[in-house]
């Protein structure tokens, strides 16, 4: 039914919204698959400059999908984790990963 592909249309637009751009579903990936990173160590792992960085990790923690842990000490570091929630995008991210691993093989094969 028609509505039912809107339903549909809709839930994956909201997926989108909520993990678009270039780099979210990347930095869920590190941080799913390798645990808790520093600031720095995120930058490096991923290639993302600090100013985009900072801004992709805020945007995931407006949607509880990443936990920010300021830790004291000198100088302080914060220690980014994703959150349980975000463990629920495991399936997702790992399902991308055989997806582009099996695309890339074909496109070299052909």
């Amino acid at each position: 039914s028609d509505l039912a592909c809107t339903n549909v249309h809709s839930a994956i637009q909201d997926t989108l919204y909520v993990v678009n751009g270039k780099w979210k579903l990347l930095l869920l990936s590190i941080l799913i698959n390798e645990g808790t990173k520093r600031f720095g160590e995120l930058a490096r792992a991923s290639g993302i400059s600090p100013r985009i960085l900072s801004k992709e990790l805020h945007e995931l923690e407006l949607n509880q999908l990443v936990s920010r842990q300021v830790c004291p000490t000198k100088p302080v570091t914060v220690e980014y984790s994703a959150t349980p929630y975000a463990g629920t995008l495991k399936e997702v991210i790992d399902a991308m990963i055989r997806w582009g691993q099996r695309h890339k093989q074909k496109l070299v094969r052909s």
